[in-house]
């Protein structure tokens, strides 16, 4: 389990104030990215090594994932 505390989260920019389905990223942990639904900021979180989650980010900006 990681330690969380301090964690920054931010939700997407082009995220709207609906309350629509999001995820909010923490990007300033030492070595590890966390990952929860903003809608339940307490609930579970997933955490990625800092490679891995520049890996994915890069996929997903090269169109490398079917939606």
């Amino acid at each position: 389990m990681h330690d969380l505390t301090g964690a920054a989260w931010r939700k997407s920019s082009l995220s709207g104030d609906t309350g629509g389905t999001c995820v909010e990223v923490a990007t300033n942990l030492s070595g590890i990215v966390a990952v929860r639904d903003s809608k339940d900021p307490s609930g579970p979180v997933l955490t990625f090594g800092s490679g891995v989650w520049s890996a994915f980010v890069k996929g997903v900006k090269r169109g490398s994932f079917e939606v």
